[in-house]
């Protein structure tokens, strides 16, 4: 075998490594031999140390992949889908949006600061290393009970984290969720949304071509930070308080990242790279094995040629090393001054570590790993056994045993002669305060923001992008609650109600990424909700059309043995035609009259009051019908819309859905918003808190109007009471009086249930 790895002699990054190291670096013994299978020979340190890295949970998606393949991925607008960094969508006139959502869970968990912080500095780079400029960041955010210490510390944290990073490198965070909930005490979840907008004739892909052509490495000096993140932290069960594991944690820099973003996107709107592909999981041998084998090329690296920051880094170090703010580009020779010239402008270091060669006599491309240019060869491995080549599992699948006794379980019934007011005020949060931790108005393109509407709206426009008048509606959604019921029902309903969000700011939806965040796959129930949520979001997209052009696994979501609830997030993005008005908000006028639409409410089954207020985990969730749901889309897009053109129709004088907490909740949200309360009456008591199907709730000074159109769309329409006054009350059919509270005890709760737990003053409303 040409260069193949030469004697070791004292070098122990050519070292036959010792029997059973690759257990420590979560191998398995049949993973272990089909290396040496792939190799033909025992693999050396520097080559284990890369193979462990890429075959891991996180990188190779070795249980899920397999289900994976169930989603639908196609539609007429979508220019790439799974595979790539982001999915790139096109949204007319020459421009595309490219979208990704990434996990950071066990780093956040660790270090709560520099585990958000890199998250996102990990989603900017998957998003600008396709050509796109990022301008929006969301988050979804799940930690445990604010009683208790840790997980107040852990909220904290990570909030500063995410604003930390994303106001420094200038990108605003428009908008996110919060669940708290005792679960994620020892594991937090941190998902990170970014959405890009380029040019389509701007879009790069990450493959090495053209042999004899360089290999960059742009931005930050290579350290020790972030060694083993992805086979020891994402890729194993998480237990105790993690402090033997901080050096497994990436450091940030934004503003390292900044100037990265600038050159990378000037050095691609130029045209003076062939390749390019971002430095994270991972680190070096997940660049260069991922651009080799995408190209079908073989490539040369040199390791003396990588810049360090730290003294006598071994090759394992240099190779799996996660440090942040790196992108590896592939560069032609006679281009590279002009490349280093562009980088030296922003004060990026830019340097050549290998070459592009042509793959092997025998077809194969390999990569070689040299610790110096002709010196020895530290690892050879074709390239695509590394990306591409990982097992695949069809781990076991069992539902749980108690699933029939557990959905047999007869949901709650609320006393229709009873107040709820105090169950109301306990599930009431304002989460303004982690919104104001965020800059969401940089680039001043935000119309609407983080808790101004369902969905948060910004221009179609960049630096360098003109606005035309179109606009961007993004909502990013979970529901643990529904999903550990019926993790298929829970998940199709989690895309209902995020299609549905992205509807009532007038956007048709675009596509869909998704952050699959469960526990151990060697549990068989746990691949059993994998694969049953995966089935949910297939059969909810194929129905709404939306296409799903990208996504993240996270498993082993497990401490102490205690596997985390299935908790899949989606962010969904839409489109609005014509945005001249800022759709209308979550509010209402005096004297408006509020029309409920959608389909009747089921039961408490899965709802927030079931479980917060009752304890109750079990039952079974009211069915979504995906058709009705559609045609309330479809008319709520439509009313939404003409409020959004240059003459609004000026029916709508507000819109929220009806989904997390019922339509008691959300009520009190648009009466606490609006500064007026309101009267309305529900046909059943257990209206207040059923969350399932999601429905949406108008206020309009012209109901007859909203009932011809959704007459016109078959939704059914009821009017359910009138805006107005100092109290929200709500009566049953009986005309019995089930909530009556003042604005003012609306607005305690709210700041009470987050901010105030977390002894933050809260801030005037």
């Amino acid at each position: 075998m040409t260069g193949s790895p030469q004697s070791a002699g004292s070098d122990p990054d050519r070292a036959v490594v010792p029997v059973g190291t690759h257990r420590a670096l979560g191998l398995t013994d049949e993973e272990y031999a089909g290396i040496e299978r792939v190799l033909g020979r025992k693999p050396t340190a520097v080559e284990l140390s890369m193979y462990a890295v890429m075959w891991s949970e996180h990188c190779s998606y070795k249980s899920s992949r397999a289900h994976l393949s169930r989603l639908p991925t196609e539609g007429p607008q979508v220019i790439l889908g799974p595979g790539e960094n982001a999915g790139v969508v096109d949204v007319g006139d020459g421009l595309a949006i490219a979208l990704r959502i990434e996990s950071h869970n066990h780093p956040s968990a660790i270090e709560p600061y520099q585990g958000a912080a890199t998250g996102v500095g990990g989603i900017l780079r998957d998003i600008f290393t396709m050509g796109a400029r990022p301008i929006a960041l969301m988050d979804g955010l799940f930690v445990g009970t604010l009683d208790d210490a840790r997980s107040r510390y852990l909220l904290d944290g990570i909030v500063r984290g995410v604003a930390g990073y994303g106001n420094s490198v200038g990108v605003p965070t428009i908008g996110g969720q919060i669940t708290t909930a005792p679960g994620y005490r020892g594991n937090p979840l941190v998902n990170v949304f970014c959405l890009g907008l380029l040019r389509r004739e701007h879009l790069v892909l990450a493959a090495a071509s053209g042999a004899g052509n360089l290999v960059v490495l742009l931005g930050s000096r290579t350290g020790r930070d972030g060694i083993g993140g992805v086979s020891v932290l994402a890729s194993s069960e998480f237990a105790g308080e993690g402090a033997a594991k901080r050096p497994s944690v990436q450091v940030a820099d934004p503003y390292e990242e900044k100037r990265l973003i600038e050159a990378c996107l000037e050095l691609l709107s130029a045209g003076l790279v062939v390749g390019i592909q971002d430095l994270g999981g991972a680190g070096l041998a997940c660049a260069t094995s991922e651009t080799a084998a995408k190209g079908g090329m073989s490539m040369e690296v040199d390791l003396s040629a990588v810049p360090r920051r730290e003294p006598a880094m071994s090759g394992v170090e240099v190779m799996t090393s996660e440090s942040q703010e790196r992108m590896l580009a592939v560069v032609t020779p006679e281009n590279f001054a002009t490349v280093r010239a562009v980088c030296e402008r922003f004060e990026v270091e830019a340097a050549v570590i290998g070459t592009v060669a042509e793959p092997d006599p025998d077809g194969v491309g390999r990569l070689r790993i040299r610790d110096e240019v002709g010196g020895a060869v530290l690892g050879e491995m074709p390239a695509a056994s590394l990306a591409d080549d990982a097992p695949r599992y069809r781990r076991p699948i069992a539902e749980p045993g108690d699933l029939a006794a557990r959905r047999a379980v007869r949901a709650a019934r609320l006393d229709p002669a009873g107040r709820h007011d105090d169950a109301l005020l306990a599930m009431l949060v304002d989460p303004a305060w982690i919104y104001r931790q965020y800059d969401h108005q940089l680039f001043l393109n935000t119309v609407r923001g983080p808790g101004e509407a369902d969905a948060a709206v910004l221009r179609l426009a960049a630096p360098g992008i003109a606005w035309q008048g179109k606009g961007l509606a993004l909502s990013c959604d979970a529901n643990p609650g529904w999903c550990a019921i019926d993790p298929r029902a829970g998940t199709a309903a989690t895309v209902a109600e995020s299609v549905l969000n992205v509807a009532c700011t007038g956007a048709r939806p675009l596509a869909l990424v998704n952050c699959l965040n469960f526990g151990n796959p060697e549990h068989p129930e746990v691949m059993w909700q994998l694969t049953e949520a995966i089935e949910g979001m297939s059969e909810a997209c194929e129905a709404l059309g939306v296409p799903v052009v990208g996504g993240n696994v996270s498993l082993y979501n497990a401490s102490d043995g205690a596997d985390i609830e299935p908790t899949p997030v989606v962010a969904v993005a839409g489109l609005i035609e014509q945005l001249a008005s800022p759709p209308p908000a979550i509010g209402w006028q005096n004297g408006d009259t509020l029309v409920l639409l959608g389909e009747a409410a089921g039961s408490l089954a899965g709802s927030r009051y079931a479980r917060d207020v009752l304890g109750e985990r079990d039952g079974s969730l009211s069915p979504v019908d995906l058709a009705a749901h559609l045609r309330l889309c479809n008319l709520v897009a439509e009313l939404v819309a003409a409020e959004c053109s240059a003459e609004p129709a000026g029916v709508l004088h507000g819109v929220h859905d009806v989904a997390d907490g019922g339509l008691a909740v959300a009520l009190a949200e648009v009466a606490w918003r609006s500064g007026s309360g309101a009267s309305a009456e529900v046909a059943r008591p257990e209206e207040l808190f059923a969350e399932l199907p999601p429905r949406a709730m108008i206020a309009t000074a012209d109901p007859t109007a909203i009932e011809h159109a959704a007459a016109d769309h078959g939704v059914a329409a009821r009017i359910i009471g009138r805006a107005g006054g100092g109290r929200l009350a709500v009566s049953g059919p009986d005309g019995a009086i089930l909530v009556d509270a003042p604005l003012a005890a609306l607005g305690e709760a709210m700041t009470a249930n987050l901010a105030g737990r977390l002894d933050i003053a809260p801030s005037a409303h």
